[in-house]
């Protein structure tokens, strides 16, 4: 029988893109020896060109060991373990040479993938800063003297720059799924899911005159009761004590809100362009009944399909769609078996509804959301997720 061995791998940028680089160790199943280490600095890259470029990295030491062996490869990356797995799609043009690259290393059939938290993945990790610190002072990495000095749990301390940055890193481009996964309870084994719990914004003067409010208006800041609202959602979250970061839309209204609770949970906010409203274009600040008075055709058109845009090069549902997913697999990248709060709009959060839901588009029109609501999906390391949570308004009473 061939021998198998380990391949661990992982890749980091300090600006994403920005200066990069990526780490790889080959390791025996039995001893967890190492066998042969990598690592590179890479200049301005992307962090998915980086873990890319390590499991490359990794998979050629292996055949240099032994081009017979059986690989288990495991990585930190979702994105790549899924990606090579063959259950998510390659689209992005950077990602695609890259994955043929590992492909050609060994054939398909003596190689396995396997995700693991980036704290099992220490050893690969190591090797890509001390790349990176390597670049910062004009220099390539070079292998240590003595491989018998090697040992993956006295790897000696990051600094706290390097933590730092990494904290800083995020994941440019977002997994997209080739196929949804079967459905079913679950293997017992999957982890503590990562979970969004979805909060809209306060009111503004124009939510209660149900007006059209896109990212495409006068980015309205919250009124006096949205700011209450805000602090209601905020007393409530603290309480509870499970939220772990805050994410919000770039918007003001979803700013204010994100920052209310985040001052009392002593978290930073972190903005994501992908979580704004849709651009309602010439609709922007109409009531429903104002649009349909003045465009009664392209209305009935953008009820009765998602690839429509409002009036005036706004925004479809489809569009809105593609870019929420790719904000959505960023954070779950990001932020694996964590609680975080995303503060965003009405039209975003249906959109993670339906998603996780796999309902058609024109569910969009068949959900309520309040002021100020809470809603929460969890995604679990196997693809699937779990509506927990719609439109709770319990803190507001």
């Amino acid at each position: 029988m061939p021998r198998t061995l380990i391949v661990e791998a992982d890749g980091g940028s300090r600006g994403n893109p920005g200066p990069a680089g990526y780490g790889a160790v080959v390791l025996d199943p039995e001893t967890g020896e190492a066998l042969a280490e990598a690592a590179e600095f890479l200049g301005t890259a992307t962090n998915n060109v980086a873990e890319y470029k390590g499991l490359v990295a990794g998979l050629r030491a292996a055949r240099a060991l032994d081009p017979e062996a059986r690989i288990h490869v495991r990585m930190d990356s979702k994105l790549v373990v899924e990606q090579m797995s063959g259950r998510w799609q390659i689209k992005h043009p950077d990602m695609k040479p890259l994955a043929a690259a590992a492909r050609a290393v060994f054939p398909p059939e003596q190689v396995t993938y396997e995700w693991i938290p980036r704290a099992q993945n220490k050893h690969a990790d190591r090797l890509a800063n001390e790349a990176m610190d390597a670049g910062k002072n004009g220099k390539q990495w070079e292998p240590r003297d003595s491989r018998a000095a090697l040992d993956t749990a006295a790897a000696p301390a990051r600094s706290a720059a390097a933590r730092a940055a990494d904290e800083a890193a995020e994941a440019a481009e977002a997994p997209e799924v080739a196929e949804a996964p079967a459905p079913g309870w679950g293997a017992p084994d999957l982890g503590v899911p990562a979970t969004l719990v979805l909060l809209r914004h306060g009111e503004t003067a124009l939510t209660p005159q149900k007006r059209f409010s896109g990212s495409g208006g006068t980015d309205p800041e919250l009124s006096p009761a949205g700011r209450r609202q805000a602090e209601a959602a905020a007393v409530s979250l603290a309480a509870q004590g499970t939220i772990q970061a805050v994410v919000s839309s770039p918007l003001r209204r979803c700013r204010e809100t994100a920052e209310a609770v985040a001052a009392r949970l002593g978290l930073e906010v972190r903005l994501e362009e992908g979580l704004r409203e849709t651009d309602f274009g010439a609709w922007e600040g109409l009531t429903f009944a104002e649009v349909r008075e003045r465009f009664p055709d392209d209305l009935d058109a953008w009820l009765a399909s998602a690839a429509v845009a409002p009036t005036g090069g706004g925004e479809s549902f489809e569009a809105v769609a593609r870019r929420v997913a790719v904000a959505r697999d960023k954070l779950l990248a990001r932020y694996t078996g964590r609680t975080v709060l995303v503060v965003t709009h009405v039209t975003p959060i249906k959109t993670l509804v339906r998603l996780a839901l796999g309902a058609p588009p024109e569910s969009l029109f068949r959900m309520e959301l309040s002021a100020a609501s809470l809603s929460a999906v969890a995604y679990y390391a196997d693809g699937n997720a779990s509506l927990r949570l719609l439109n709770d308004t319990s803190h507001l009473r």
